[in-house]
């Protein structure tokens, strides 16, 4: 077997608020977008030049899928994590683009961390390597 791309789903209460914030707000970039049922199809990734890896803005209609993203949300764990080359500076660049934020930059060893609310059921952790 060759692997040549990978998708991983997140859930999303509303397709086009989650693509407006990745995309709009956050800077990824639109990979696919087409018709799929009562729903869309929506792929984002990194920009280009960054390794293939996609994330799919899936709906949360699914019972066990709303439950997932309930219990994180509540327990305040991020549903995934980014890399970002100045935590500091994205969370400010995101508070001025009315992004809530839910923790701010702190430390953690070799790590700085921040949480961001993506308007859509989900936190989203901000990780910068230290060093």
């Amino acid at each position: 077997m060759s692997i040549i791309t990978a998708t991983t789903s997140i859930f999303v209460d509303d397709q086009q608020r989650a693509l407006d914030f990745y995309v709009g707000t956050l800077g990824l970039e639109l990979r696919a977008e087409f018709p799929a049922g009562e729903h869309r199809w929506i792929t984002i990734g990194l920009r280009e030049g960054a390794p293939a890896h996609d994330i799919s803005l899936e709906p949360d209609d699914h019972p066990q899928a709303h439950a997932l993203k309930t219990a994180l949300r509540e327990e305040g764990i991020p549903f995934f994590s980014l890399g970002v080359d100045d935590v500091t500076a994205e969370v400010a660049r995101l508070r001025e683009a009315g992004v809530t934020i839910v923790q701010e930059a702190t430390e953690l060893g070799p790590v700085t961390i921040a949480i961001v609310d993506d308007g859509c059921g989900n936190y989203v952790q901000l990780a910068q390597m230290m060093g």
